[in-house]
């Protein structure tokens, strides 16, 4: 678990050093502007290290499966090798789909300016300047990328029923607790990544705003890793005293 919760960290790190610099940069400096060739690393990285969080989160889903479900078995399942060998495969899904998206995208004629309505390039916003008769190839790349994205969320799903029907099983409250405590972080975070992500690329066309985007795109690219690495840390015992003798600080002062 920890070998893939290293992993996941590097992903949100590498995630939010994609957007959140350039942003902070343009708007220190009161600018909206980033080069060609700028666009085109962030389109490539930020599809990179997201793309890859999700196959981790998916890698994690089935260590928490096999440990819950078939904890006999999880040495021979689950042994160094195997986990190495997963981990690579989600890194190098990751850059696959990142490197497919970025030069189909970036191949495409941009008609309607040159003006993104985002705070960072993302495949959606240029799309949007692109003319309407070009963009079908990188339409059908994304639908095959959500096709694999839902098959994931589906295997995810799956694998939880099976681990709450195992938990409810476990005879002790004890044995079932801790369970549970192995399993919630990386349901909220998956649970957190999934629902931001839908809520910003699925929202209904009538409640369009650009401060809305703004807001969503924001919620969805930068919290979720931001939030990531707080949701596991509150397992440890010494951050959870740490957190309620900081809020219970606070509310006294109220």
């Amino acid at each position: 678990m920890f070998f893939f919760l290293l992993n996941l960290a590097l992903s949100d790190l590498g995630s939010i050093c994609t957007t959140v610099p350039k942003a902070m940069h343009n708007s220190l400096w009161d600018t909206r502007n980033i080069s060609y060739t700028g666009c085109a690393a962030q389109l490539f990285l930020y599809v990179f290290f997201m793309s890859a969080q999700f196959s981790l989160l998916t890698v994690m889903c089935y260590d928490r499966y096999v440990s819950i479900c078939k904890p006999l078995h999880y040495r021979t399942l689950l042994g160094s090798r195997a986990c190495a060998h997963m981990a690579a495969a989600a890194w190098a899904s990751g850059f696959l789909t990142a490197l497919m998206h970025t030069a189909n995208t970036l191949s495409l004629p941009l008609c309607q300016g040159n003006a993104l309505g985002q705070f960072f390039c993302e495949i959606p916003q240029i799309l949007k300047l692109s003319c309407s008769k070009s963009y079908n190839r990188e339409l059908g790349l994304l639908m095959f990328s959500i096709s694999l994205g839902f098959a994931c969320f589906v295997f995810i799903v799956f694998s939880y029923v099976q681990i709450f029907r195992a938990v409810l099983r476990i005879p002790s409250e004890q044995g079932r607790h801790k369970a549970f405590s192995t399993c919630l972080p990386h349901l909220v975070v998956v649970s957190l990544f999934v629902s931001t992500g839908f809520f910003a690329h699925l929202k209904p066309p009538s409640i369009f705003s650009p401060s809305l985007d703004l807001s969503v795109s924001v919620l969805y690219s930068v919290v979720p890793p931001a939030m990531n690495p707080l949701i596991y840390s509150l397992r440890n015992q010494e951050l959870k005293a740490a957190v309620r003798t900081l809020m219970t600080g606070i509310f006294q002062k109220h």
